[in-house]
């Protein structure tokens, strides 16, 4: 867009030729061009002023490029309390899993434990059509709250436990169990408030600011948690980390109660559930997505969660620094493509987006596995991040863009019974990986994704075809 010079801004109307419809002439507009192509010469005879107006012009752009990737946040205060609130509990989330994962391991040295403690921290997503259906049929506002309070007093309970010198592995094992089911039904309930909160128009710009803050949640909560343990011990890091929790329960309280999706729902809780997944089998958008996710959460985030400190240590050559690295540069690559997607806001191909970045995040994992040279692995793990971005986002703005209001919760239950696999398919992976090697897995793990995106693209071209704003299937 072409800015407008102050000094001339005229407008006229002129015939297009077409009977009476007309088009608007903006002179100024054609002068802001002449405006730029002077700036560009400023050394040349242009004058000072003109190579001002230029960088106004484009610091102007700039500033409205900002403003567009937070474009949610400025529209709807209740949105901007909501994101502050789910900040602050992931942050809490990821800190506290870190730091209870570290108390397991000092406690007992054993791996095998650690990967049970795992599992109970990921469990409870299993029940992810049960939760969607709680956020269908309650307040989700206060569903949200809920969860906050159940885990701030989980970890205020295990932190007191544990400066008492009473914390063995079973609290342990217990406390991850909660913390689980703290998450588990908050996750259906914030992304359909999301809906209910900025609509259909800011719904790409609203799932990518979310998607922004747990990546940077999950690259900050975990060092604020090893810096806690370092400097004041673990029981102390655990009780200074529900902090989290007191800013997010803030937040929430600020918000205004809104019945927005709300339906009255006479069916039991059983019909209910089933009515969530009737409701994605008959939109053929819906069931791709659903597909596709189940597919990536089986395949390649077990990957990514399980492997990388084998890739660092025995594929790499590197120690806990360079697997820290390795992890930085995804999340870094993630951030950037959730940017880069909040300043696109409601583009048309959402659809053909989504399918073409999980294709593409499959290739960049099997030429990651692949590599022999940190650089490079580095370079493709970046991309891997970057090419997550479409993945993440977009499951979730398709699955509410094309579910009735009145299922949105369910769906968004099922889609987290989807990534709820994840652990258990860690497991399988993990056996396949001691006797195939752990790169050759992850190498056709990434070539299997592809084939089985591609099979969903061939199968269901709705997918491909879905732009943002068609009407509901």
């Amino acid at each position: 867009m072409w800015a407008v010079p102050a000094a001339r801004s005229t407008r006229r109307w002129s015939h297009d030729g077409r009977g009476s419809r007309r088009r608007e002439v903006d002179d100024g507009a054609r002068d802001g061009r002449a405006l730029s192509g002077r700036a560009a010469d400023a050394g040349h005879g242009g004058g000072p002023e003109v190579a001002e107006a230029g960088a106004g012009r484009v610091r102007g752009r700039n500033r409205r490029d900002s403003l567009r990737a937070v474009r949610s946040l400025r529209v709807s205060p209740q949105f901007r309390l909501l994101w502050i609130s789910s900040v602050c509990f992931f942050g809490g989330v990821w800190t506290q899993t870190m730091i209870l994962g570290w108390m397991v391991f000092e406690l007992t040295g054993s791996a095998f434990l650690l990967a049970l403690f795992t599992t109970f921290r990921f469990a409870p997503l299993l029940l992810g059509p049960f939760w969607g259906m709680l956020s269908d049929r309650f307040d989700r506002r206060r569903l949200v709250i809920l969860a906050n309070v159940l885990a701030l007093a989980a970890i205020a309970a295990v932190a007191a436990i544990a400066f008492a010198g009473a914390a063995g592995v079973g609290v342990l094992m217990a406390a991850g169990l909660v913390l689980g089911m703290a998450q588990a039904p908050a996750q259906p309930a914030r992304a359909a408030l999301v809906f209910d909160l900025v609509g259909r128009d800011n719904l790409s710009n609203a799932n990518a600011l979310n998607a922004l803050a747990m990546s940077a949640s999950q690259m900050v909560g975990p060092a604020i948690g090893g810096a806690l343990i370092g400097v004041l011990g673990a029981p102390a890091a655990l009780a200074l980390s529900s902090a989290w929790y007191a800013v997010a329960l803030t937040a929430l309280w600020l918000m205004r109660a809104t019945t927005a999706g709300i339906a009255a729902h006479h069916e039991s809780p059983w019909r209910m559930i089933v009515g969530g997944f009737a409701a994605i089998g008959r939109s053929p958008v819906a069931l791709s997505v659903m597909l596709i996710t189940l597919f990536a959460n089986m395949l390649l985030w077990p990957v990514f969660q399980s492997f990388m400190p084998v890739f660092a240590e025995q594929i790499l050559g590197m120690d806990a620094a360079g697997l820290g690295m390795m992890l930085t540069c995804a999340g870094v690559g993630g951030m950037i493509g959730s940017l880069t997607i909040a300043m696109l806001g409601e583009v048309r191909g959402q659809g053909a987006i989504f399918a073409g970045g999980t294709i593409l995040w499959g290739v960049l994992w099997a030429l990651f596995a692949l590599s022999r040279e940190p650089w490079l692995s580095f370079l493709l793990l970046g991309g891997i991040g970057l090419a997550s971005a479409p993945f993440v986002i977009y499951q979730t703005t398709l699955l509410l863009m094309v579910t009735p209001s009145r299922a949105q919760g369910r769906a968004m239950g099922v889609q987290e019974l989807a990534i709820g696999i994840t652990p258990v398919a860690a497991a399988g992976l993990g056996i396949i990986a001691q006797s195939a090697g752990v790169a050759a897995t992850t190498f056709f793990c990434g070539l299997i994704l592809v084939a089985c995106v591609a099979v969903v693209v061939v199968a269901v071209p709705e997918l491909a075809r879905y732009r943002a704003g068609d009407a509901l299937e």
